[in-house]
């Protein structure tokens, strides 16, 4: 029987092969999925030209468009050849993400790739990236792809959160590991399972954000990481976690996940978009400061996907 979903994949609208590129073809093939890929165009001089009528700026934008359109063509060709089913096309809109949304509510896509666009600080304190906002509004899994060593990942990593578990979503880390797991099954990949903790920020929450004495108190700091150790153990044993395979780790959770990554080289870490309720918590501060530390690649989950 056909499998009817797809993979899409949102190519860089400069004509750039990325290894997103590479990332996508292996995972279709080896998830027995066809590809889309689209690609959106907007060239501000192009559309605001005011030294031509709108017929002439016509021609040139489609022109500019089938310029495209061949280019995407010529990318998917070596993969039809490798078996693979792949769909190309090509848009012009000024912005992309409500287009996107309207694919992903029209279209049966299981997984959203696209190479991840690392803009420097200053930006992203003045705009809101698309590939943040893809995080925040779509319910499938996001792949984004900074660099791939291994088209087809090798290494995996789950990263699960077990710190207020009160205000969690219930279930999101075994749905966590459950996607890790299926991940790693269809790419004959290893798979790691990583929980790190901030034990300082746990005690402040706890305080009501108020300096405490007991930050210092040795005692309390062992209480905490026994009953971290054992929910950790607890989760990795009921989803089938080997022993030698499950890491527990203190500190910032977006530095532990960075360094284990480099140092173990993962290709893929899977988290969670956000593991609990408000909008205080929304995106976690720890994906969105993860994904400007990474040399390799994130797959994000969103608790709307684990209860879809």
């Amino acid at each position: 029987m056909d499998n009817p979903q797809r993979l899409l994949l949102i190519a860089s609208s400069l004509m750039r092969r990325t290894p997103a590129f590479d990332r996508a073809a292996a995972l279709a093939k080896a998830k027995g999925m066809a590809l889309h890929i689209i690609a959106f165009d907007y060239l501000e001089g192009l559309a605001t030209a005011s030294l031509v009528n709108d017929q002439a700026l016509a021609v040139l934008r489609e022109g500019y468009v089938q310029q495209h359109r061949e280019w995407l063509e010529t990318q998917a060709l070596p993969m039809r050849r490798n078996g693979l089913t792949v769909t190309t096309e090509v848009v012009w809109v000024q912005r992309p993400l409500d287009e996107i949304l309207i694919h992903l509510r029209e279209q049966p896509f299981t997984m959203l790739i696209k190479a991840f666009e690392h803009e420097p600080w200053w930006i992203r304190a003045m705009f809101t990236s698309l590939d943040i906002q893809l995080l925040r509004e779509t319910r499938i899994p996001v792949h984004l792809v900074h660099y791939a060593r291994h088209a087809l990942p090798r290494k995996i990593l789950a990263a699960v959160d077990l710190s207020q578990p009160e205000n969690q979503f219930e279930g999101f880390n075994d749905q966590i590991i459950s996607e890790a797991l299926k991940l790693a099954l269809q790419c004959n990949a290893q798979i790691e399972l990583l929980y790190a903790y901030d034990a300082g920020s746990m005690y402040l929450d706890a305080a009501g954000g108020r300096p405490h004495s007991y930050l210092f108190d040795a005692n309390r700091a062992q209480t905490l990481h026994e009953a971290q150790s054992e929910a950790f153990q607890a989760l990795a044993e009921r989803n089938g976690i080997a022993a030698e395979h499950r890491h527990l780790r203190l500190g910032d959770p977006a530095k532990v996940l960075g360094l284990f990554m480099e140092h173990n080289d993962i290709d893929v870490l899977v988290m969670g978009r956000y593991h609990h309720h408000g909008i205080g918590w929304f995106i976690g501060s720890t994906a969105e400061r993860v994904m400007y530390r990474l040399n390799s690649s994130v797959l994000v989950i969103s608790p709307e996907h684990s209860q879809g």
